[in-house]
């Protein structure tokens, strides 16, 4: 996969952006998942700032593609679902789970993308800030650009910023994370109490090869538009699905699959902070990197994956499309969690009931040792891989 991935015009690691960052200010806790500052604003010692910006990715490319083969515009609403969820649960990685204040942007190509897909975005970030409130988190949508970049975008970008002004002492920073704690895994796929369709569990990463990888070459032919004419046209769209291909799940077709807005966990830690958050070591939120994104937040750490939850059927379909490795999959796409919890092991069965009331899986899946550097060792069914 490595190949066909740099091949596309993109990497999984980010090599070149960590070693283009490596000297920037690292922030008051550098082991934190988020860059957290002094509180700039007010010049308050108790109290820092947060700013953090993500998006939808390609995933964006997916939903232009899918609503233009079946004209469904409430795609785009999932795709306003994904830029906020990268945001807020980035920022929960660091322990905020209220007073979010957001800004969305969005590029576009205006001769492909016309003012209802703009307007269903923007009703989709509603939506999803009127759910959120509903369990008790504040998102403050203070409104945000949307701009006409024909000559650089050849369809449509949506991304976000967010920031926060939170209490120092509330800070999770992961420097905690300490020998002898368990992880404790929650799931990506399902159907959450508060979501209203089930969820392949694919998130927002590793868009670009998933849709490459699974999707037809008419893709290529049909929408010129859906690729960069850099990308080789062996690795352009050489899967075996049409957008509207069955799948195994009954609910989902393949495109849904690929599509399944990425899942928020504000909800379920929000709930685990109340009673167990002073006990809670470290969050990940596993992202770019995948199951390896941990390795960036420990120093002279084991980590040991040894009882993984089980893998989506999403994941298991792009292997197959793809011929990827297991060891690349681990380090590219989620596989079945997307959030994991550093903790004691007297409280991993806690937060597991809590998940368990959310109708959320999770496990423990591993432990921590100590060791000289750090080292990530996940055992599967398919092996046992080092990072």
């Amino acid at each position: 996969m490595n190949k066909r991935y740099l091949s596309r015009g993109v990497s999984a690691q980010k090599e070149d952006v960590h070693k283009a960052t490596q000297n920037l200010y690292k922030g008051l806790y550098p082991k934190a998942f988020c860059k957290v500052y002094p509180d700039y604003l007010n010049g308050d010692e108790d109290y820092c700032n947060i700013i953090h910006s993500d998006g939808s990715g390609t995933k964006s490319l997916l939903a232009y593609l899918y609503w233009k083969e079946t004209e469904d515009l409430s795609v785009w609403k999932g795709i306003a679902q994904d830029a906020l969820v990268m945001n807020t649960d980035d920022l929960l990685g660091v322990g905020i789970t209220d007073g979010f204040i957001y800004s969305s942007i969005i590029n576009r190509n205006k001769h492909l993308i016309p003012g209802e897909v703009i307007q269903t975005i923007i009703e989709g970030t509603q939506d999803f800030i009127e759910n959120m409130a509903s369990f008790g988190v504040n998102i403050n949508f203070l409104g945000g650009e949307t701009a006409d970049l024909g000559d650089l975008v050849r369809t449509i970008t949506v991304d976000g910023t967010m920031a926060c002004r939170p209490l120092r002492k509330d800070i999770i920073t992961n420097e905690k994370i300490q020998d002898g704690d368990v992880i404790v895994a929650f799931a990506s796929y399902g159907k959450a109490t508060y979501e209203n369709q089930y969820n392949s569990g694919i998130g927002s990463n590793g868009l670009t090869s998933a849709r490459h990888d699974v999707l037809h070459k008419y893709i290529a032919r049909k929408y010129p538009e859906a690729l960069d004419p850099n990308t080789p046209s062996q690795y352009a769209y050489s899967g075996s699905k049409k957008i509207t291909d069955d799948s195994e799940n009954d609910e989902l077709n393949v495109g849904q699959l690929l599509l399944s807005p990425t899942r928020t966990y504000l909800p379920l830690v929000k709930e685990i902070f109340a009673k167990h958050k002073e006990n809670i070591h470290g969050i990940i939120h596993c992202t770019g990197g995948a199951q390896t994104k941990v390795l960036h937040y420990v120093d002279n750490l084991h980590v040991i994956k040894n009882n993984l939850l089980p893998i989506p059927e999403i994941f298991q379909l792009i292997s197959k499309e793809s011929k990827t490795g297991w060891k690349e999959m681990y380090e590219v796409f989620n596989m079945g969690h997307r959030l994991e919890m550093y903790v004691p092991a007297s409280i991993a069965n806690k937060l597991i009931d809590i998940a368990a009331s959310f109708e959320i899986d999770a496990a423990i899946i591993g432990k921590v040792k100590n060791a000289e550097g750090k080292k990530l060792t996940l055992e599967s069914e398919f092996g046992t891989f080092e990072y």
